[in-house]
């Protein structure tokens, strides 16, 4: 199944799209691969609220603030591997049987997983700017990971959903 379809199918059967991602092939470019994918996307959907950011604030051009915001993506992939490995590390304290490879896979995809509804962010943040819309478009963007990432978690640690 092509990656994008499995996106759209992480929307609607988490567990089940979780359990084909980790019965793939064992390897760090596999995991790496997710990971850029959604770090390059991410950054793409900052796009459209720097260039509104850009307008109303000309003194900052846009492309220091496209790479100021592509720095500051790249410099976040290290913690990345650092939450993955502190998650299992958790979870190992609680019963988890999982490796830390299947803790990295997890929460990459995850975030490959919301890349949809952050490009959707990026237009909220520039169509209508600063504001409730864009708070609760953060909230439920956060609160869709978090759900993506618990539900990989407890497949790749303790084997089911519950």
């Amino acid at each position: 199944m092509a990656v994008t379809d499995q996106i759209i199918a992480t929307y609607r059967a988490p567990g089940r799209v979780m359990r084909e991602v980790l019965a793939g092939e064992r390897h760090e470019a596999r995991a790496l691969a997710y990971l850029l994918a959604a770090v390059i996307v991410i950054h793409i959907a900052q796009w459209p609220g720097m260039s509104r950011a850009a307008f109303l604030q000309p003194e900052v051009p846009m492309a220091q603030r496209m790479m100021a915001a592509f720095l500051a993506v790249l410099a976040a992939i290290p913690l990345f591997y650092g939450l993955a490995a502190l998650s299992h590390l958790v979870l190992r304290a609680f019963g988890g049987r999982g490796s830390y490879f299947e803790a990295r896979v997890v929460l990459f995809w995850a975030l490959l997983a919301i890349t949809p509804l952050m490009l959707l962010q990026g237009l909220v943040s520039a169509f209508v700017g600063p504001g409730t819309a864009l708070t609760l478009t953060g909230v439920a963007v956060f609160a869709v990971f978090l759900m993506f990432w618990a539900t990989g978690l407890k497949i790749a640690e303790f084997g089911k959903v519950a």
